[in-house]
């Protein structure tokens, strides 16, 4: 029997184009690249980009929003950075965790290094997500950690870039056992309280998977049986119907710049307030049923960054009650002393819902319950906005691509050129004009 990374290698080089996922595809671009925008003036974004020449050295690959070339492993860490530094990119439920902060980047980024078409760079996210998702997702009967999406996206990145760069069947397997067998450890994950700006570490693994691609194109070799492992992976979900229903196409989009286990609690407790016209201030307790993982998150009623905050129902939720759901588009640094959010952050109560004891990674639901002078209400949310089955059209798409845009002063109509750029890609325009509106400053 081949082994299961064999299968999927042999899958990538066999496919020459992607037509069914070129529309999902083309979302996912436009969806990261705004996210992406807002994400690199972020303390990581700034730090990442300001590091990029002495960790990377010069090179032909650009770093997006910005003048500045270095090699296509550091633009991709870079690009990385920006894309998932407010919680705020693409996500796959059954994956449990993102794989277009990874994916785009180093696809786009190895793109503009090689001879690259419209079509080849789609069917190029398209194979990246596909790999990407299908580790992820096999993984999740196991109970070995999805959720720390750098330990994952790798696998994708490497199936993607290898690809793009016409590599054989072996080199492209090859690629993607060295990124698995070398993915970041995550190790604080599930114990740290600090907010950070390595978080999943997406940008490492994204980065680490390239160097795997030219490491494998040089002669090193990783452990093709990696996901030949029953106990860890199921070969089922890694191989079958390859090619039939493209996993891009499942992807959920965010609204809220926030972890999306607190998306349905936000989401209910906004439809109360909405139904009932409660104020803020009239709001004397919250309680926020949900699934047992969700409590495992640092959940911290003051957080002190913003990462902090991303990570936290309480806070999320007292955040949009007050200020609107547009207060998490993205989540600002000003709203961490805000003294109107904390007060009611510290009235937020979190309990596991016995009922929804099986739901994840499958749904990620949420009842809310807000205690008033007027009364009990409460909302029960089974799946947030975004996701396939309650999804967020393609005008409201392009509705948040403008409002993250508006966020940049000065930029409104470079945005609008990528936006441009984007959509003549969906009819075959040559990538360059993307890569080029893609180099300016913010």
């Amino acid at each position: 029997m081949k082994t299961a990374i064999m299968e999927l290698a042999e899958f990538c080089h066999a496919t020459t184009t992607a037509p069914a996922a070129f529309h999902a595809a083309e979302n996912a671009l436009l969806d990261l690249l705004g996210v992406a925008a807002a994400g690199a003036s972020t303390p990581a974004g700034l730090a990442s980009r300001d590091s990029a020449r002495d960790l990377w050295g010069e090179g032909p690959a650009g770093l997006w929003f910005s003048k500045q070339r270095v090699t296509a492993t550091g633009a991709a860490f870079v690009n990385s950075t920006y894309a998932a530094a407010l919680d705020l990119d693409d996500g796959h439920r059954g994956a449990a965790g993102h794989p277009g902060a990874a994916i785009i980047p180093a696809v786009l980024t190895v793109g503009e290094t090689v001879d690259c078409d419209a079509e080849r760079l789609f069917t190029a996210i398209a194979l990246g997500y596909e790999v990407a998702i299908r580790v992820a997702a096999s993984r999740a009967i196991s109970g070995l950690r999805t959720t720390d999406s750098g330990l994952w996206c790798g696998y994708g990145v490497a199936a993607a870039a290898a690809w793009l760069q016409g590599l054989p069947v072996s080199l492209i397997a090859h690629a993607m056992a060295i990124a698995g067998q070398t993915s970041t450890s995550q190790s604080a994950t599930g114990w740290t309280r600090f907010g950070h700006t390595v978080k999943e570490g997406i940008p490492w693994a994204t980065a680490n998977a390239l160097k795997a691609v030219v490491l494998a194109a040089h002669g090193h070799r990783g452990p093709l049986d990696i996901l030949d492992e029953p106990a860890q992976y199921d070969r089922s979900r890694l191989i079958e119907r390859l090619g039939r229903d493209w996993a891009v196409g499942q992807i959920y989009f965010k609204r809220y710049s926030c972890c999306r286990w607190a998306h349905a609690a936000i989401d209910a407790a906004l439809e109360i307030k909405q139904a009932h016209l409660v104020a803020p201030e009239n709001i004397k307790a919250i309680t926020v049923e949900t699934f047992e993982r969700a409590l495992t998150l640092p959940n911290q009623y003051e957080p002190a960054t913003n990462e902090a905050a991303q990570y936290s129902i309480p806070f999320c939720v007292a955040l949009a009650l007050v200020h609107g759901p547009v207060s998490l588009l993205p989540l600002e640094d000003r709203h961490l002393v805000d003294d109107r959010v904390l007060a009611l952050s510290r009235n937020v109560q979190l309990a596991a819902a016995e009922d929804y004891r099986r739901s994840f990674p499958r749904s990620t639901p949420s009842r809310v319950t807000l205690t008033t002078s007027a009364g009990h209400y409460t909302r029960e949310v089974i799946t947030p906005l975004g996701e396939p089955t309650n999804p967020i059209l393609q005008a409201d798409l392009e509705a948040k691509f403008d409002h993250l845009s508006r966020q940049l002063p000065g930029c409104l109509g470079q945005m609008q050129t990528i936006k441009h750029a984007i959509a003549a890609l969906g009819v075959g325009a040559d990538p360059r004009e993307l890569f080029a509106a893609l180099e300016f400053s913010l």
